[in-house]
């Protein structure tokens, strides 16, 4: 099974990598550098926000192609804000829907997201046996993931981020970019997020990203029978 990790920035790919023994191999390719770890995982620090996301993730779903050798899922890993109290910090999350929550226009009546204005997708869903088996290895909560382009820094904006979501469980930037590459590839996709601060006020004394990052690396270091047994049983061939 191969598998594609994209993170935002070097620190989560790395808190990533140490979830695997042995040597991590650099691999350049156009428009994109691999981290090749052991047991088929490639790891890119794909950029932050969604279109540097997407643009990477589809850098490197499209060489493994060219060359033969197909991802079987794309994952976006890294730290989030969590939406409190049900997703307090050094807590993981598993996204059951990727949605891009400021995909969209400002109407008079409100936000209004791309679907409503008849173009497009603003939500993945990854797949639930997969999710099923991420919740009871690791612990994480399952829920929405939000993808902005702005992150959240008032109690105002946390507060109608929930109103039109409420199912989220956390916010970051990314998870939606590498959801749209999987999908004009056919590929599956999985998001996992391991809160670092509170969804609101920008209080960085509050924030606890090595904690976090400790959290993601225990996390992967859980997933792969998760991985294996879902591909053996679950997915569609």
């Amino acid at each position: 099974m191969r598998v594609l990790v994209a993170t935002a920035v070097p620190v989560e790919r790395d808190a990533v990598a140490r979830a695997f023994e042995g040597p991590v191999h650099e691999v350049r390719l156009p428009g994109v550098t691999l981290h090749q770890a052991t047991g088929g995982y490639d790891l890119v620090a794909a950029g932050v926000g969604p279109a540097l996301a997407a643009a990477s993730t589809a850098a490197a779903l499209t060489a493994a192609a060219l060359d033969g050798a197909p991802y079987d899922l794309a994952v976006s890993a890294g730290i989030a804000g969590g939406f409190q109290p049900d997703a307090p910090v050094g807590s993981l999350v598993v996204a059951n829907e990727i949605t891009a929550a400021d995909l969209g226009a400002e109407t008079a009546d409100g936000f209004a997201p791309v679907t409503e204005l008849g173009f497009g997708t603003v939500t993945h869903r990854p797949p639930e046996p997969l999710v099923r088996g991420v919740v009871a290895a690791t612990g994480a909560r399952p829920g929405a993931v939000l993808t902005v382009s702005t992150v959240t820094g008032t109690a105002a904006r946390a507060d109608a981020l929930r109103a039109r979501h409420p199912r989220a469980l956390a916010e970051a930037m990314e998870g939606f970019g590498v959801a749209e590459a999987a999908a004009a590839h056919g590929v599956p996709v999985l998001e996992i997020r391991a809160v670092s601060n509170p969804v609101g006020p920008r209080d960085r004394a509050g924030w606890r990203i090595g904690d976090a990052l400790t959290a993601l690396t225990e996390a992967f270091g859980k997933l792969t029978p998760v991985l294996k047994s879902w591909n053996s049983h679950d997915r569609p061939h």
